[in-house]
């Protein structure tokens, strides 16, 4: 008999997930409370094992024939002038640049383009509740519609609602990071250099470029306040433009286009818990296990549906698959979430006098294989190759549509 897992969740795991367990042979059925696929997102890489878990589905090639073309990491100064340059890695883990540099809606688009055939997707559609009956689960999703599933695998943000079904205990840690992410018109001073702008007061302004003629911009700045994930876009404006009013470089710019471009704003958090399931349910991705924030986010995601359907393969039995994949990946986990506080401050100064320091140390770096340069790539690129995947059977691929 075909057995069926229900996903929440149709950003990155998810869809990845429903790859891998449709290519074993299951029934997928993915929910998604937003009314269509997201196309807005920033760049993020892919590397290591990530990376591997990619090439294993078929999908390298496809990855980087999308990638946003970015070159390198540069410093610059309040006139725009480099510090320090670090350029894109040649291989699959170095550099703060990595080799695959993708948007996160590129990646989410060639996922659900990969499994639109075997995969009934449900947009605008979540999961209200869940009926554990030992041999299958009962849920009842937001359409009053219920679906009988072996499987239901919860692969949503940091925030998840649906967790709190599940495990509603989640401890979500606030790091004191927050970023705003925007997509503005490209201009004709904007390169393939990743730019990054730091300012006293721990904040900071990078320009990144894309594949689709627009810019990706960030502003990011350390705070004690909590909370400010809650509050609403025109409040998220508000609090942007206090803080950055007296910022230079670009930051004018980006402030500028906030009335009109794209944002999402994150308050960046850890998420930790003693386990990842319940019964036939099982966290993937940010929900189960959100790293914070030095972008390891993606490269985890592939590897735990790539591990999550390897054991639902292996072990027929479904418990002792959700208890083998928690094993596996357990210590990439508490590796990638292994954030110092002094990491977040050597990257974001508070005073100009830190500031300083860490302009004229990073221009005194000549290559990311001096002392600074490793702390750099270390805080740009967490230690993605850190687990070694394990070889499963080979699932038919599944074709392009």
């Amino acid at each position: 008999m075909t057995r069926h897992a229900l996903i929440s969740g149709a950003s990155i795991a998810g869809p990845a997930l429903a790859h891998q367990l449709a290519a074993r042979g299951w029934r997928t059925t993915v929910v998604e409370r937003a009314p269509q696929r997201r196309d807005e997102g920033q760049n993020i890489d892919v590397r290591g094992a990530g990376r591997e878990a990619l090439r294993r589905m078929g999908l390298e090639e496809a990855v980087l024939a999308a990638g946003t073309g970015e070159v390198g990491l540069r410093f610059v100064d309040d006139d725009g002038a480099a510090v320090a340059e670090f350029p894109a890695g040649e291989n699959d883990t170095a550099g703060g640049t990595a080799e695959m540099e993708v948007l996160r809606g590129e990646l989410s688009r060639i996922l659900l383009e990969r499994t639109a055939e075997a995969t009934d997707y449900r947009f605008g559609t979540q999961i209200r509740d869940l009926a554990d009956h030992g041999d299958h689960v009962t849920a009842t999703l937001s359409d009053g519609e219920v679906v009988d599933a072996d499987l239901v695998v919860v692969a949503e943000g940091t925030r998840s609602r649906t967790r709190d079904l599940v495990l509603p205990d989640a401890e979500v840690r606030d790091v004191g990071l927050q970023v705003a992410y925007l997509t503005i018109p490209r201009t004709p001073d904007d390169d393939r250099w990743w730019r990054w702008h730091s300012a006293p007061g721990s904040r900071s302004t990078s320009l990144r470029p894309d594949n689709l003629g627009t810019t990706r911009a960030m502003l990011a700045f350390l705070t004690d306040v909590r909370g400010l994930g809650e509050l609403d876009r025109d409040a998220h404006v508000t609090v942007l433009r206090r803080t950055y009013a007296d910022v230079g470089w670009q930051a004018p710019r980006v402030l500028a286009a906030l009335d009109d471009a794209p944002m999402y704003f994150d308050a960046v958090a850890q998420i930790r818990l003693p386990r990842w399931s319940a019964g036939r349910t099982v966290l993937l991705g940010d929900a189960a296990w959100a790293t914070g924030p030095f972008g390891l986010g993606t490269s985890l995601a592939l590897v735990g549906a790539y591990v999550l359907a390897g054991e639902l393969d292996a072990q027929r039995d479904v418990g002792a698959a959700l208890a083998r994949y928690e094993e596996r990946m357990r210590p990439f986990v508490a590796e990638a979430q292994d954030v110092k506080p002094a990491a977040l401050r050597a990257m974001n100064p508070r005073s100009s006098t830190g500031l300083a320091v860490q302009r004229t140390v990073l221009g005194a770096v000549g290559s990311l294989a001096s002392v600074f340069g490793g702390l750099v790539e270390k805080l740009t690129g967490p230690p993605s190759e850190a687990i070694e995947l394990p070889d499963y059977p080979a699932p038919a691929p599944l074709a392009a549509t």
